[in-house]
């Protein structure tokens, strides 16, 4: 098992090859990425029960970012955990790739449901969670969803579908990075008191620093595996986290890389010493 330094060392390639791939693409949802890299480090190195050399097996927990524009972070650590080979990475956006600028699942091996248009995917986690319920499976069904996305009615309506079925095997985890499309959430849609909606909509509610492996590591640790209430994460996220060049801002939910010198620029964001890429 990797130790802490390891994760740390991880979330440090995963921030460079975001950067990269989405610089190679000219354009790609950024923010949202790298605002994830932790959450999704501990979920795929600590918590998860899957096997990569097996991605439809049947036991195995399942992940749906509803928030598919962050398709890059998800790509990054398939690739690192040996799901298709890491040349795919280049390809991140592009024409004809495996790896679309949204999550697919008939194109990527480890992804389990395709998702893009806000809001359907965290239904689809609902329901995901409720057929292993009634089929007497035991995985658990783990969905992100983004603090915009739940401007979303149909958020809403899962969260009831969820707490009416006792749905105590899908964990959900809202990347609350303060920012959307078209600025802060608190100005396009206030959410709070955010928290206390959830549980008055019969979920276990949980706060967490989205940046702290071990606090992640031991939140997830100690959710119950069976239990009769959906489980939120509320994960307090920067979003661009870890490239001072997007980092907070509005502008990084989507960039675009139009000349070397903004390839550059974002790249020397990272304030890291360049690594060696897995695709080159």
């Amino acid at each position: 098992m990797k130790t802490e330094d390891d994760l740390e060392r991880l979330a440090g390639e995963l921030r460079y090859i975001i950067t990269d791939c989405i610089c190679r693409a000219g354009s790609g949802h950024i923010g949202g990425a790298l605002s994830l890299v932790e959450v999704l480090t501990v979920l795929y190195e600590r918590i998860m029960n899957i096997d990569p050399a097996n991605p439809d097996w049947d036991g195995r927990d399942r992940l749906v970012i509803s928030k598919g524009h962050a398709g890059p972070v998800l790509y990054a650590i398939l690739a690192r955990k040996g799901y298709f080979p890491s040349q795919w990475l280049a390809t991140v956006n592009k024409i004809g790739t495996s790896l679309p600028s949204h999550t697919d699942c008939r194109r990527t091996p480890g992804v389990d449901m395709t998702t893009g248009s806000l809001g359907q995917g965290f239904s689809c986690a609902c329901g995901m969670a409720l057929a292993a319920r009634l089929s007497q499976k035991n995985h658990r069904v783990f969905t992100i969803i983004g603090d915009g996305e739940c401007d979303e009615g149909q958020i809403w309506e899962g969260a009831l579908f969820a707490a009416h079925f006792k749905l105590g095997n899908l964990v959900a985890i809202c990347d609350y990075n303060g920012l959307q499309i078209d600025g802060p959430t608190s100005q396009v849609m206030g959410l709070e008191p955010f928290t206390d909606k959830w549980r008055s909509f019969g979920w276990q509610v949980y706060e967490v620093d989205g940046h702290d492996m071990p606090a992640l590591a031991a939140l997830f640790k100690s959710l119950p595996e069976e239990g009769d209430k959906p489980v939120m994460v509320v994960a307090r996220t920067v979003k661009g986290k870890g490239n001072r060049e997007v980092e907070g801002q509005v502008s990084s939910h989507n960039v675009f890389v139009t000349s070397p010198e903004a390839y550059c620029r974002l790249i020397e964001g990272l304030g890291c010493t360049p690594v060696a890429l897995p695709y080159e």
